[in-house]
């Protein structure tokens, strides 16, 4: 009895002590490879919430009643921004009101590169804007009137993350508002976040020495998504089949592909896990292409600290095998 009692007013003491318990926020993360980064800066400290979760695409997605009160939760919501998680602008203003939403596009460092508007690149404007491996410029493309839904409000390509220094620029972002939230745990999310940086350079390098012999052969894409790893390590994306997932492309735009696959003869055509494979067999029909998955917004994997290393090395892996063939 004595012991029950003296553990009573243990328990009694420390939920009167003031930060007796440090509170963990609750942090909510729109796709996989932020969630990735920003689990990583949490490690051992809490697990941030993931809206779009499993094989669903944040191009394609609606808000469950789960995400909706996740959101009402939340105290730190990270997201890339408008031109990425479109379904999620009205949410964000009618539910995450008291939430700190950290727009990631807006990160400090970040580089970013113009929207292109088409499916098939002209090698000229390849040439004159794209400065390999160095993260400068962006090739020109024909538009056809393909709706361009995959572009932030200003213009730019937001699959940032595809540039592991750009992951590394959301990554300081992501642990300055942890730290700024959570002043409790700063010590952890500083070390973790140096432990991040640490990887990210590592897997900088080993992409570069795995992507080299591959680099100048040409290959089309589904979706324009690959501008910066395309920028960042050479390699050549000679075309994509449709610009944006939410706008599936018409027949002149499937025509066109296929002309470019016959032009280019013996390249691979890359399909994604959440879209339509049919498509690439259409564009690929009577030529040499191979065909090959990339995954460019970790669809296939499971969430996690680990998820944006695996998934960048599946899309060096997977161009260098179709590529190598």
């Amino acid at each position: 009895m004595k012991f029950a009692a003296a553990l009573l007013l243990s328990s009694a003491a420390m939920i009167a002590a003031p930060g007796a318990f440090a509170a963990t926020p609750e942090v909510v993360v729109s796709i996989k490879p932020i969630h990735s980064l920003v689990a990583s800066i949490m490690k051992g400290v809490g697990e941030p919430k993931l809206i779009v979760e499993g094989a669903a695409s944040p191009h394609t997605y609606n808000m469950r009643p789960s995400n909706a009160a996740a959101l009402q939760k939340a105290d730190l919501i990270f997201w890339v921004g408008h031109g990425m998680e479109a379904f999620l602008e009205k949410p964000l203003e009618a539910l995450g009101s008291k939430a700190t939403v950290v727009t990631l596009e807006d990160a400090p460092s970040l580089t970013k590169l113009k929207f292109r508007e088409g499916g098939v690149f002209e090698p000229e404007a390849e040439e004159e804007g794209h400065d390999h491996g160095h993260n400068h410029g962006a090739g020109e493309a024909h538009a056809d009137g393909e709706d361009d839904g995959d572009h932030d409000h200003e213009g730019n390509d937001v699959h940032l993350w595809l540039d592991p220094m750009n992951a590394k620029a959301m990554a300081a972002e992501i642990e300055k508002q942890l730290v700024q939230a959570d002043a409790e745990h700063a010590v952890s999310y500083q070390k973790n976040a140096a432990e991040l940086m640490k990887q990210l350079d590592a897997l900088d390098a080993e992409l570069r020495t795995t992507l080299e012999p591959i680099k100048d052969k040409p290959f089309i894409v589904f979706h324009d998504a690959y501008q910066y790893f395309e920028h960042r390590y050479g390699v050549k994306v000679a075309g994509s089949i449709t610009v944006s997932p939410e706008s599936m492309p018409g027949a002149e735009r499937v025509k066109e592909i296929h002309r470019k696959v016959e032009d280019l003869g013996a390249t691979c055509v890359f399909a994604e896990p959440q879209f339509e494979p049919k498509l690439v067999k259409v564009v690929s029909e009577g030529s040499k292409a191979k065909s090959g998955v990339l995954d460019p917004e970790a669809g296939a994997l499971k969430e996690g600290p680990d998820l944006y290393f695996t998934m960048m090395r599946g899309i060096a892996t997977s161009l260098k095998s179709c590529l190598s063939q």
